[in-house]
């Protein structure tokens, strides 16, 4: 199958898709434990789209994508995009959650329709007289100084705040359709100390009854998380409700995002770890501004440790250090797999990890369209959607320029049913994965009684569920084996590019207490064979053409299963296991970019990639 460049931009066509699955296994519960229905349905999202409401999105050409236009769009709609453009998702998505900033939120909407409400309120009707005058720029300098505490924040209007916040929830409730396509209500709080991006999708289980009981807690309140999960067990303690919050990928946090303390100096303590970790199950690992996964500063030895790498500054745009050490330390804290490792050392010592998190991808995209096909990217900022002048621009709707752009990110989940309760239940139990775009299909499943026989078709589900736990779960000492086995099943997306391998990342702490990780290359396409000299695996091939922008699924397979036992494993040891699925290289958006308008390519990103997703982990838990 030869993937061809979609021309003509009138009208994009965007891939995205829709397939169908975890059993809610609680701590301590052992292999069997499952509810009465397995979770069966692989459904497809993005938690993390912004539109009109967001200041941020507003100031960078958002005006008008509001966040009903987001659903209709990500319900399969054709709509109309800020630069006129028309979008259709070839494959709707099984729901969304339009996380505007909370700071401010809704503010540019009610100075433009001139709201009674804030006519006698001082910094609205300043910004009025900016933007009447063209003076856009002024209005952003005050946001950018009122949000990073160098000016006094001003509340808006509390009616004006719950008004726009009851417009927030009635268009999430207009376009939620049980069973068919679901809008998470929630929000998005974005601190940002010393340029370090600490921002956090908060996402409520709630509807209207109890949703409405409260308003989104902003970083104008507080830049702290702690006093962030304060509000919201406040929330959860008046309404009853549930609300959980999804960290972003940390690469642009100098490490704050995964810290060794509080942000008043701290060591974390238990209460801190067991509120974090009641309240952040997953963390967004890869979207618009890089991904978070790992990093070559601390995963020397992982070959595809170098994927869509942001690292030159924090949020801020503040230079990163020069200490190499330092450095180190601080990638420890902002990716996902040092976050990991370092969770270890909390489990040795009291069993209370706060980084015990699954691990899912999003958007952030700032025009209200989440499209992430690398063959027809859509931009995630007004000046990124589709031109031939993208390519050259430098603002990037933010940061480093367009080029260096992700088209990452969504999350899959397995759940029983497409609604609110079941998704949202689904990220507590951590039965989720990140996808960097394709819908690739990922199941694993770890235990102590499973055997290759178990991989036979349709019971590899069955069996993963009755012997075993699935990605998100906990695993105990048992006498049943010497090794944990796991069962791994990944299936290509069906409009996408075929697999190249299948990898099992390991992290584990030594008795000594120093930390590890391994890569293992546990299922390959096309015969290949890992070299036992080195561990490494022969690359896949490229069919990529760069000059037509185009590739074969003439190497790699459509899927693959693999039944694997940890060939060096120590009971003794704390440990986690996660699944890393690559595709075969295709094009990036850049080249399908320098072919549609005959332009060339950039020369500082790459002209092909290979995209990927990330199961949640299984951790081990040793005895202490």
């Amino acid at each position: 199958m030869t993937r061809a460049l979609m021309c003509g931009c009138a009208a994009l066509a965007l891939a995205g898709c829709s397939a169908e699955q975890r059993s809610d296994q609680a701590e301590g519960e052992g292999p069997g434990a499952q509810l009465a229905a397995t979770p069966d349905k692989l459904l497809w999202g993005d938690l993390h789209t912004h539109s009109n409401m967001s200041f941020d999105a507003y100031s960078f050409g958002t005006h008008h994508f509001s966040p009903e236009d987001s659903y209709r769009f990500a319900r399969g709609e054709a709509v109309t995009s800020t630069t006129g453009v028309t979008a259709k998702l070839q494959r709707p998505l099984d729901f969304l959650l339009v996380a505007d900033h909370a700071e401010y939120l809704g503010l540019m909407q009610g100075i433009e329709r001139k709201d009674p409400l804030l006519q006698q309120h001082a910094l609205s009707t300043r910004w009025s007289g900016f933007v009447e005058e063209g003076r856009m720029i002024d209005v952003i300098q005050e946001f950018v100084a009122i949000t990073s505490g160098e000016a006094p924040a001003e509340p808006l209007p509390l009616e004006f705040s719950r008004n726009t916040w009851a417009g927030v929830i009635a268009s999430a409730e207009k376009y939620n359709d049980p069973g068919k396509f679901t809008t998470m209500i929630g929000y998005e709080w974005s601190a940002m100390k010393s340029g370090d991006n600490l921002h956090r999708v908060v996402m409520f289980a709630d509807g209207p009854e109890k949703a409405l009981q409260t308003l989104p807690y902003s970083a104008l309140e507080s830049n702290d998380p702690e006093q962030l999960w304060k509000a919201l067990a406040t929330y959860e303690t008046n309404t009853g409700g549930r609300v959980l919050t999804i960290p972003h990928n940390g690469n642009l946090s100098d490490g704050a995002m995964f810290p060794d303390k509080t942000m008043s100096g701290e060591p974390l303590s238990i209460d801190y770890r067991k509120t974090r970790h009641k309240f952040e199950p997953v963390v967004e690992v890869t979207q618009v501004k890089g991904d978070g996964e790992t990093h070559q500063h601390i995963s020397p030895h992982d070959e595809f440790a170098d994927f869509e790498n942001w690292d030159e500054t924090d949020l801020g745009r503040n230079p990163r250090t020069t200490d190499k050490e330092e450095l180190r330390r601080q990638m420890q804290g902002e990716y996902a797999r040092g976050a990991l490792k370092k969770g270890l050392l909390y489990t040795a010592f009291d069993g209370i990890n706060p980084f015990e998190f699954g691990m899912i991808g999003s958007t952030d995209v700032h025009t209200g369209i989440p499209a992430v096909a690398e063959d027809n990217f859509f931009g995630k900022f007004p000046d990124s959607e589709p031109s031939a002048l993208r390519l050259a621009s430098s603002m990037g709707g933010a940061l480093w320029g367009n080029a260096t752009l992700s088209a990452a990110g969504y999350v899959g989940v397995w759940a029983r049913a497409n609604t609110r309760k079941e998704i949202f239940d689904a990220m507590v139990r951590r039965e989720v994965y990140a996808s960097t775009g394709p819908r690739i299909e990922l199941r694993l499943f770890g235990g102590w009684e499973f055997s290759s026989a178990d991989l036979v078709g349709e019971a590899l589900v069955a069996n993963g569920y009755a012997k075993g736990v699935p990605m998100g779960g906990i695993l105990t000492p048992s006498k049943k084996a010497n090794a944990p086995g796991f069962l791994l099943h990944a299936a290509m997306d069906p409009d996408g590019a075929y697999l190249d391998r299948i990898q099992i990342v390991k992290g584990w702490r030594d008795s000594d207490g120093t930390l590890h990780e391994q890569v293992y290359d546990v299922a390959l396409s096309d015969g290949r064979k890992v070299d036992p000299a080195t561990g490494k695996a022969p690359p896949v091939g490229s069919t990529v053409d760069v000059k037509t922008a185009t590739f074969t699924n003439s190497i790699g397979e459509p899927e693959l299963r693999t039944f694997w036992v940890d060939p060096e494993f120590d009971a003794g040891q704390q440990a986690f296991y996660y699944a890393r699925v690559l595709q075969i290289p295709t094009p990036r958006w850049t080249t399908y970019d320098a072919v549609r308008y005959n332009l060339d390519l950039p020369p500082n990103v790459p002209a092909e990639t290979q995209d990927r997703v990330y199961s949640s982990p299984i951790w081990y838990r040793a005895p202490r």
